[in-house]
């Protein structure tokens, strides 16, 4: 399996932190010493749907394919308007596609969980050449607000990947631990007359502490796994691309691994965290903007909620 195209789309207003001071207990140098972010994009009059659908066709585009060319979709979300149907229905549709789609929830790590299952569609179905890989999020839907420690940590945005047949693929990881309190939240359903339990609803809770020492610890193990899998070293590694969730964690995990900060590239201060989209979205930037040499080896590394963890070791 080999990435042919990439693409990536973001909401039109952009919210500084300076703006964030109006109504929250905060400042710019508050967030930006202890995130990394300066700004994020966030949707206002668009929906979430409209950045999936332009960062799939920019992807398509980048490939060179059409969408009547594309054998399955997978698309990463965690919340969007749509209970249902899935939000790949729905991309499918508008781009002109007729192949078999599906959404998954594998939280911020969700584009490392696609890939796995993208390899193992094209490892187990002969005649798939093509599939495309969509993460496509609104977290900033999902939190408080008046809460200062977690809503100016996230932005809206989709990144996409276009997936053909190739070895450039050479190992995944994946893990789940059941760390669910540390980053969850509840929300209630519709309520019908037989219902007696007591439910719970309310916006994101995050454990920043619990959060940081999880993401570093799940991230290093995955990172030396898919390495020591693929017959390298840390330092024959190109590029480390990681979720983007605080440039702490980032700065972190590049420590332990004794790497430069030029193999460590982030855009956090632009977009803040995107969830499952912020990989594909800083894959996106760095192929567009030529910093992608054919043969470089890219490590790509998320964690999210759950607690999920995944890693990647491919070649450019």
């Amino acid at each position: 399996m080999r990435i042919i195209g990439t693409g990536s789309a973001h909401p039109a207003l952009t919210v500084t932190n300076q703006m964030l001071e109006k109504f929250l207990d905060t400042s710019d140098d508050w967030i930006r010493t202890r995130t990394g972010i300066s700004q994020r994009q966030l949707i206002s009059d668009e929906k979430l749907e409209d950045l999936a659908v332009n960062a799939a066709k920019r992807a398509l585009e980048n490939s060179g394919i059409s969408a009547g060319d594309l054998d399955f979709i997978i698309c990463s979300n965690v919340v969007n308007e749509y209970i249902t149907p899935a939000l790949s229905c729905i991309i499918q549709g508008r781009i002109g596609a007729t192949c078999p789609c599906i959404d998954l929830n594998g939280a911020c790590a969700g584009f490392i969980y696609s890939l796995d299952i993208a390899e193992s569609y094209f490892s187990s179905k002969k005649d798939i050449k093509h599939i495309l890989v969509v993460c496509a999020e609104e977290p900033t839907r999902m939190v408080d607000w008046s809460d200062r420690s977690t809503c100016v940590l996230f932005g809206d945005g989709a990144g996409a990947v276009v997936l053909g047949r190739g070895d450039n693929v050479k190992s995944i990881r994946l893990t789940t631990t059941s760390k669910q309190e540390s980053l969850y939240q509840q929300r209630k359903l519709e309520h019908t007359p037989f219902i007696t339990k007591e439910e719970a609803d309310g916006p994101l809770v995050m454990k920043g502490q619990d959060v940081f020492k999880l993401a570093v610890s799940s991230s290093l193990r995955d990172i030396e796994g898919v390495i020591a899998d693929g017959n390298i070293t840390k330092h024959d590694v190109d590029h480390y691309l990681l979720h983007q969730a605080n440039i702490r964690i980032i700065d972190t995990i590049r420590e332990s691994l004794d790497q430069c900060s030029e193999k460590f590239p982030n855009n956090i201060g632009k977009y803040g965290n995107t969830s499952s989209a912020s990989i594909p979205i800083l894959l996106d930037e760095m192929n567009k903007g030529s910093k992608l040499k054919k043969g470089d080896k890219i490590v790509l590394s998320a964690f999210g909620a759950g607690f999920t963890t995944g890693a990647c070791l491919l070649y450019w």
